[in-house]
């Protein structure tokens, strides 16, 4: 059985939860790595973490660890 998500005006269709956990996780735009579960928003960009969001310059992001 296949199901749609619909997300920012399109409509992708998967047979499988992993396949679109993959399609439509963010990517990290430091490390690329691509952001599934805990990762972070900063001023409308994604970072797997507080790390690779500081090492682009953004300040006051911390893990919750």
């Amino acid at each position: 059985m296949s199901f749609e998500v619909h997300a920012q005006g399109a409509v992708h269709v998967f047979d499988c939860f992993s396949c679109a956990i993959h399609r439509m996780a963010p990517i990290c735009e430091h490390c690329r790595v691509q952001v599934i579960g805990q990762g972070v928003e900063a001023d409308g960009h994604w970072y797997c973490g507080a790390h690779c969001a500081r090492a682009e310059g953004k300040a006051g992001i911390v893990d919750k660890a």
